[in-house]
């Protein structure tokens, strides 16, 4: 069954479903159904949660044990299983289809997928997993679109706007819809429920932090590495969770891979850029990132960033801010030695 993210929280009332697939590469969509998922199946018992990430050289066997195991901690489970290439392999595909066919008792198991090519949506255990599932595209929002969908996010805090300053949001965020949903919050809780004034949005939207994710993300572009060692001091002295800096970063690599990948290919760069929303001054930067980074840099860098996420949640014992500084120095000092 395919549902619209939107339509989760219904579907979610209605009863859990042991079988998710999360397919897409926008972040703030996936943060939001994972929790959505994860609340309900609290709410019914499944009080352990195990994580799992299909890297290089994954034993798919861990899958088929832990449907075997008997938890000593909780009665009924939780398996997530992120898959960032969406390219399980042989055996992984063995073992989706037979998770399709067969539901680890007492367990709700989460796939999550990246945007995936025709050669993946056309295999054998995406069939398996599309027809016995429950699956969420997670789209990103067209840029025509957005003002509609900040002006829905509003309302769920009981506030409105005029369709000038819906615009203005718009165009400040640049198509981040995690950078949207930051101001919307911090709208709610500046202002009461109602109309919104609009010179009160434009002037709580431009009274930014002193420093903010998205920032780090132009400064590691741009290759200044001494900005990008200011930024990370002072996002840490400001308070920032390591895990809000991480998605706006991933936000920022994403769409330079997507752009990268459209390079190596003899694709339209500008394109590219459109689809992957990057706009104004960004362009310049990510063109200036192009020339210094490699496809495999990229890869690499996105593969470390979900190793920092692990110690942001205290899977794996490293510091996530030293991790952090560590990859962002790195990417902004390549071609600038």
């Amino acid at each position: 069954m395919r549902l619209k993210p939107q339509e989760l929280e219904r579907h979610l009332k209605q009863g859990l479903a042991p079988l998710y697939v999360l397919m897409g590469d926008e972040p703030l969509a996936q943060r939001e159904c994972l929790d959505a998922i994860r609340l309900a199946a609290r709410a019914a018992g499944h009080d352990e949660r195990t994580q799992l990430v299909v890297e290089r050289h994954f034993n798919w066997q861990q899958v088929t044990a832990f449907g075997q195991a008997i938890s000593l901690f909780a009665s009924r489970r939780i398996l997530e299983i992120a898959i960032p290439t969406g390219k399980p392999g042989v055996d992984g595909s063995k073992v989706l289809q037979a998770l399709a066919a067969e539901a680890i008792p007492d367990t709700v198991t989460i796939i999550i997928l990246p945007k995936l090519e025709r050669e993946a949506k056309n295999s054998a255990w995406f069939a398996a997993l599309e027809n016995q599932a429950v699956s969420l595209a997670l789209l990103e929002v067209a840029p025509s679109a957005l003002p509609q969908w900040i002006a829905e996010r509003l309302a769920r805090q009981q506030q409105k706007a005029d369709q000038d300053t819906l615009e203005f949001i718009a165009h400040q965020v640049e198509g981040n819809l995690l950078a949207a949903h930051q101001e919307i919050q911090k709208l709610g809780l500046l202002y009461p429920a109602g109309q919104l004034d609009g010179a009160e949005v434009r002037a709580a939207v431009l009274n930014v932090s002193r420093y903010d994710a998205f920032q780090l993300g132009d400064a590691v572009l741009t290759g200044d590495s001494e900005h990008t060692v200011r930024i990370l001091q002072g996002l840490r002295e400001e308070g920032a969770q390591p895990v809000a800096v991480m998605s706006a970063l991933a936000w920022v690599l994403r769409g330079l891979v997507k752009v990268k990948f459209a390079e190596t290919q003899g694709g339209n760069v500008s394109s590219a850029m459109q689809q992957a929303r990057i706009y104004g001054e960004r362009q310049n930067q990510v063109r200036r990132a192009l020339s210094r980074l490699s496809m495999r840099q990229l890869e690499a860098a996105l593969q470390k960033l979900g190793e920092i996420d692990k110690a942001a949640k205290g899977l794996l014992h490293q510091d996530p801010w030293l991790e952090i500084s560590r990859l962002c120095f790195g990417l902004a000092r390549i071609g600038k030695r």
